[in-house]
């Protein structure tokens, strides 16, 4: 898998394309992409997401991505690091990466809000002229669109989270460690949990309920499920290859789980849903 680094604090580019030709790879800083026109499909950790105009996909560090184009695409990039975001207000610089590494890494794309759209297309159409033709303090107006778009991101992003509201001492909270571990099953123990985040063993569920108003073991439950559906849904993964990435014993195991929430195996609601899309 190609690493992609980018050696200053930011970057926009526009791509028109027909057709996509880079392998797949990960970055090592944020990238966002607006899709300007055109659609497709998006391949990102392996779900594949369905992509049209006026979409804003948000790929954090790490994660591996694609593009299959169906119609002409025009994409805008906005590319950041680490490095950028520390240049702004600390407080707003701290909150931002609450947002972003506390975020579910869940597809599809992070506009949630629907007047949202067209700001952002306005935003990134301002980018682009600004990049063109320069001019007087051509720098910090690129900067400030910039940080404006990372805002609205943001915003949207906050507005659907359930974690508690941010607090300094926490840069990464419950909630998000739970995202972040979650095919890790040894990782989400009450020890571990305990160990991270310095508490008593026995305050960890109540910390969690606290944070977030749920039950910690009924969250991992939930959160779990809902990412073995969008593997199902999004990839072409055999159900043992989805077994060992969410670190289930043995296929039984997950039949058995599965089964409880959905009333069918994981092989039949894939099956229904491809006879659904009239694939089969």
């Amino acid at each position: 898998m190609k690493l992609k680094t980018l050696h200053r604090p930011f970057e926009i580019e526009l791509l028109t394309l027909d057709e996509y030709t880079a392998v797949p790879h990960k970055n090592t800083y944020f990238e966002m992409v607006f899709i300007l026109e055109g659609s497709g499909v998006q391949i990102i950790n392996e779900h594949e997401l369905p992509y049209d105009s006026d979409k804003l996909f948000l790929i954090f560090p790490q994660d591996s991505h694609s593009f299959r184009i169906g119609l002409t695409t025009r994409f805008f990039f906005i590319r950041f690091n680490e490095s950028y975001l520390k240049t702004q207000h600390r407080e707003w610089v701290q909150k931002l990466e609450y947002i972003f590494y506390n975020h579910d890494h869940l597809p599809g794309c992070i506009l949630k809000t629907v007047t949202d759209k067209p700001m952002v297309r306005a935003l990134a159409e301002a980018l682009l002229r600004e990049q063109q033709n320069g001019g007087p303090h051509h720098q910090e107006v690129i900067q400030q669109l910039l940080n404006t778009v990372i805002s609205i991101a943001a915003r949207n992003i906050a507005s659907v989270q359930t974690a508690y509201p941010y607090q300094p001492s926490h840069p990464l909270s419950m909630l998000g460690y739970v995202h972040q571990n979650i095919k890790r099953p040894e990782a989400l123990k009450i020890e571990e949990l305990a160990s991270y985040f310095h508490l008593s063993p026995n305050y960890v569920g109540e910390y969690f309920k606290k944070e977030t108003g749920e039950s910690l073991q009924k969250y991992i439950r939930s959160y779990r499920l809902h990412m073995i559906e969008a593997a199902l849904i999004h990839t072409n993964k055999r159900i043992s290859e989805i077994t060992l990435d969410f670190g289930f014993t043995d296929t039984s195991h997950l039949n058995k789980i599965f089964h409880q929430e959905y009333g069918v195996s994981p092989t039949t609601f894939r099956k229904r849903l491809l006879e659904k899309n009239g694939h089969l």
